[in-house]
């Protein structure tokens, strides 16, 4: 399996950010990690392995990014105003700096990019998020115990970038069609298991979705699924 390792400092974040890409073709789909996880998390947990055969056939491609949650969301040592801001910043890194490093090292065609965004937990609100807002970019997502109602993180504090970065607060509201047809033609999963602490908010999310006329996959996992890896690893086989 093909395995490359970046290192970059980035304008937009101030400081040195890493990468992982494992795969040589298909479909490139960018990995965000767990609260305040790392780049190289979804490998350490054995998720890359899970999907080794999808990787190796040249079926798919996955861009592990790290996070700046703890500068972010969770970072409780600064006032909202500037933890949504250093949200924003990463957004903008993503976009900015990392889809133009996988085209460069020819991951991603240059006209017309089609790229997933997966992950878990809260990096499952990542992978939703970052597609919603750009639909004529991620044309897929798959979010896996994913968590939406991220209220909570600003402590009352609301603005504009607040509301745009919120799922379920823009997308009740989105009547543009320019991102409603785009949604109407990608495909969305959304995958939680019974006992999952996410379940309801997963449940919710689809159901904003649909209230739309945005077609998603809603799989509620049996067997006493709940919110862990093992799950996850079971999920990322079938969905990839």
């Amino acid at each position: 399996m093909k395995r490359e390792w970046h290192k970059w400092f980035s304008p937009r974040l101030g400081r040195d950010m890493e990468l992982l890409v494992f795969g040589h073709a298909g479909l490139p789909t960018i990995v965000f990690p767990t609260s305040c996880g790392r780049f190289y998390e979804f490998e350490d947990r054995g998720m890359v392995d899970a999907v080794k055969e999808q990787i190796e056939r040249g079926e798919v491609q996955l861009i592990c990014v790290d996070s700046v949650d703890a500068e972010s969301w969770y970072n409780r040592n600064v006032g909202p105003r500037w933890r949504i801001a250093r949200h924003v910043q990463y957004e903008s890194y993503v976009m900015e700096e990392v889809i133009p490093l996988i085209q460069r090292v020819g991951h991603v065609p240059h006209s017309g990019p089609q790229i997933a965004s997966l992950g878990c937990s809260f990096g499952g609100y990542h992978a939703a998020n970052i597609a919603l807002r750009h639909p004529d970019v991620f044309r897929v997502f798959l979010a896996m115990g994913a968590a939406f109602d991220l209220s909570n993180f600003l402590g009352g504090y609301h603005d504009q970038d607040c509301y745009f970065n919120i799922p379920t607060q823009y997308l009740p509201n989105t009547n543009d069609p320019w991102y409603l047809d785009r949604y109407r033609h990608n495909t969305y999963v959304l995958a939680t298991g019974e006992h999952d602490i996410c379940r309801g908010q997963t449940e919710h999310m689809a159901h904003l979705m649909r209230v739309k006329g945005i077609p998603v996959r809603l799989d509620v996992w049996g067997d006493g699924s709940h919110h862990d890896w093992p799950e996850w690893m079971k999920m990322v086989r079938v969905y990839l």
